[in-house]
């Protein structure tokens, strides 16, 4: 099989439940309908169907990394499950050509009363190893699990951190074709999780296949290739992964403005009737650089970005820039209400999608206000209908070599504190800078400088 042969084939696959008003309905639905049919009579159905997944389509690689996102009960472990073959899709099929190793709901493919190590031996035979393989493997599990002597107790005992632990290390250190995680490491501790992305990473580099589902949408971002996005048990949208994100946070901002709108909460307001509605296109808005493309936007556009622009040293020509350089991003935005509390702002993202930066004027006067109380910042500031501002952001290189991307923001602040705030513009794409180097001038390697100082010191010295 070739590297770019179709490892996975999904084909309008969807899966219906049924649910029951009474739990007589249920008795009801096994005999009765058969009776109607045999003596003619029509048929009445007792049951509700409840379809979880409709009409889903992929076609997967050898060595993709798909991920999988949507807000609870949108079908995604439904889905894995389907291609698992824990469930049967009512319509469609499913074709796998490879071994698939599942990291499912906490607790999957585990027996209780089983020791860990039983449980090594249990998950290696059903992913087709015999045991004297799984032996072979084993110091390799239990090394990557590291929960030191419970690997000899019933995994009834373990913390649900302990159970993930032993359950990841079985399934990536048994090399399977395709590997699928369903939030599972979400429990896992932060050095643990560490480790887990590593493996990943280096699974993917192998040549492995991975479906991932996570609420996190930087890890999907950056781990995954492609995504898809379900929405109410259907697909809303495939592509590249940060076009999927962008999407899906396009929806959950829509979703959240309705929200606003039908509990009527004070302090978020309803768009005049002159107002853009939540639901349309940011209007077209001319710059130099054409058309800005609807596709990278959203938000409720009570204030809009017309325009983002990055200069290099006061140079408006320059976009490479240096180490120690100075970078100006400077933000054109049009007010199309009276508005206050705003925060003005951008996130910076490196070529692998890696988020390297994220902040704005928000942050700057809550941090300010630490200092000085009676401070009067940019969210203070009042905002008239038809005003056009300029927001200039400035700092000095210390980034890694390379190209990055601005992703710009305006954003309603409701509360001088963070965690309260609604989405006026949001811009993908804004803007675009590079940074290079001159190796005999200053170099360092990585993602940004750190500032590290080195100092040769003597033994007898002070640490």
């Amino acid at each position: 099989m070739s590297s770019e042969e179709s490892i996975m084939i999904l084909e309008g696959v969807s899966k219906c439940f049924y649910t029951y008003a009474h739990p007589r309905d249920r008795l009801k639905q096994f005999i009765f309908p058969h009776l109607q049919a045999l003596v003619g009579s029509p048929v009445r159905s007792y049951a509700k169907e409840f379809w979880a997944l409709q009409d889903i389509s992929l076609t997967i690689r050898r060595g993709e990394a798909i991920g999988i996102i949507g807000k609870n009960g949108s079908g995604k472990s439904t889905l894995l499950q389907i291609i698992t073959g824990v469930l049967a899709p009512t319509t469609g099929k499913v074709e796998v050509h490879g071994r698939v190793a599942a990291l499912l709901e906490l607790g999957s493919g585990f027996n209780p009363e089983f020791t860990g190590r039983e449980n090594v031996f249990l998950n290696g035979t059903l992913l087709g190893f015999s045991r004297k393989e799984i032996a072979e493997r084993f110091d390799q599990i239990a090394g990557f699990a590291d929960i030191g002597d419970f690997i000899d107790q019933p995994v009834k005992t373990y913390s649900s951190g302990m159970f993930v632990r032993l359950a990841f290390a079985v399934q990536v250190q048994l090399d399977p074709d395709i590997l699928i995680v369903d939030e599972a490491l979400a429990v896992g501790d932060a050095l643990f999780q560490k480790r887990c992305y590593q493996r990943l990473e280096r699974f993917l580099s192998n040549g492995g296949t991975l479906l991932f589902v996570s609420h996190d949408q930087e890890i999907v971002r950056t781990l995954t290739h492609r995504a898809i996005f379900l929405n109410q048990g259907k697909c809303r949208a495939i592509g590249t992964s940060s076009d999927i994100v962008l999407e899906y946070r396009r929806h959950l901002h829509e979703e959240e403005f309705a929200y606003a709108q039908r509990t009527h909460t004070e302090h978020l307001k309803a768009p005049s009737s002159q107002g853009v509605s939540t639901n349309a296109a940011a209007p077209n808005i001319n710059n130099e650089e054409g058309v800005l493309k609807n596709r990278l936007s959203f938000g409720d556009f009570d204030a809009q970005i017309i325009e983002v622009k990055v200069s290099v040293n006061g140079d408006p020509n320059q976009t490479t820039a240096y180490p120690d350089d100075m970078v100006l991003i400077r933000m054109r935005c049009v007010i199309l209400k009276d508005l206050t509390h705003l925060s003005f702002g951008f996130l910076l993202r490196n070529r692998e999608g890696i988020k390297v930066y994220a902040g704005g004027s928000f942050a700057d006067d809550v941090n300010q206000a630490q200092i000085d109380p009676e401070r009067q910042g940019i969210w203070h500031h009042q905002f008239k209908a038809g005003e056009e501002v300029d927001v200039c952001m400035q700092f000095k290189v210390a980034l890694g070599q390379g190209f990055y991307e601005i992703q710009a923001y305006i954003c309603e602040e409701q509360m001088f504190v963070p965690g309260f705030q609604r989405m006026l513009h949001w811009r993908d794409e804004a803007a675009f800078f590079t940074v290079a180097m001159d190796r005999l001038k200053r170099w360092y390697g990585g993602i940004c400088d750190i500032g590290v100082r080195y100092e040769l010191r003597a033994d007898n010295e002070g640490a």
